[in-house]
């Protein structure tokens, strides 16, 4: 017997591949979202209302750290302090090692920083792992062939473009890539033949729908989310401040030091104010070059509809 397992995020790509599947009648078809506890309501909504509006059941999965979080605190409490760590850093990184429940901030307290783009474990923690080790694996001991249908496309970089359409992982289980040579123009088509509305936040500026923010929002996208969601900035600020306290090596930002034109990664040793994702939304302010602040884009009315894909027109 064959599993036809669909990863959903609520983003494009992933809705058009759940799309796909349905026109396709893919057999024992499974749709799953693995909640980062990084994504923005309306993103949250938006999985409700896929699943409502397709009728195929979306199974809700998260990652748990609790384990390696209490691991940590027991490592902190003894060898931090046998390798000279000062005390009132051991005693703050204790205050704050704590499973919150909320899967990405627990997975940065756990590693005493965040994700970037040198370092991308957000993706194999929090969805791949978990997906496989909840869903997966289970069809998988029922000596079960399982097709992990995986909404990547080939146009969005270059490692991507590599990538095979199929590939045995191992086990009965394979990596499925249908939408692989689509183009966006093709993934909104397959919204709109389907009688699908597109994530609302695509309506306002987010060429990512996935964590809010992710580490690779562009610089306009960073200005919108700071005009339309303010609360999502002051939410990573604090926990840029919680996991800052985990970290012997101290402060620890969202976005890498480099982010910001001018800053070097040397700085996060130095000033954790530099770049900060305040800091970041500052010079999202600014215009090109990131001298002076551009009033038009500061002041544009952040209620219209604004979307880098067309779909206001």
């Amino acid at each position: 017997m064959t599993h036809n397992v669909v990863s959903v995020s609520g983003g494009k790509d992933s809705t058009a591949l759940l799309l796909l599947a349905i026109v396709q009648e893919a057999p024992n078809l499974q749709a799953v979202f693995a909640d980062t506890g990084h994504e923005h309501q309306q993103t949250y909504d938006y999985v409700h209302y896929l699943a409502q509006a397709t009728g195929v059941p979306i199974r809700w999965v998260k990652a748990d750290f609790s384990e390696q979080i209490a691991r940590k605190r027991l490592y902190v409490d003894t060898k931090w302090r046998e390798q000279g760590v000062p005390d009132s850093i051991v005693e703050q990184a204790l205050a704050v090692l704590h499973p919150t429940g909320i899967p990405f901030l627990d997975l940065c307290l756990w590693k005493g920083r965040f994700p970037s783009t040198r370092a991308r474990f957000c993706s194999i923690e929090l969805k791949r792992n978990p997906l496989i080790e909840q869903v997966m694996m289970p069809l998988m001991d029922k000596d079960q062939l399982v097709l992990s249908w995986q909404g990547v496309r080939a146009d969005e970089s270059l490692a991507r473009r590599c990538l095979p359409e199929c590939d045995e992982v191992g086990g009965g289980l394979f990596n499925y890539r249908p939408i692989l040579r689509w183009n966006v123009s093709d993934v909104f088509n397959a919204h709109r033949v389907m009688g699908i509305e597109p994530n609302p936040l695509y309506l306002q500026g987010m060429g990512r729908v996935g964590c809010m923010p992710c580490i690779h929002a562009r610089k306009d996208e960073l200005l919108e989310i700071s005009k339309r969601f303010p609360e999502e900035v002051e939410r990573v600020s604090e926990w840029e401040r919680l996991v800052s306290k985990a970290s012997k090596r101290g402060p620890s930002t969202l976005f890498e030091a480099d982010t910001i034109p001018g800053n070097s990664c040397e700085m996060i040793s130095i000033n954790h104010d530099t770049h900060g994702i305040q800091s970041v939304i500052q010079w999202a302010m600014t215009s090109r070059g990131g001298r002076q602040f551009d009033l038009t884009r500061i002041f544009a009315d952040a209620s219209s509809c604004s979307s880098i894909y067309g779909l206001c027109e």
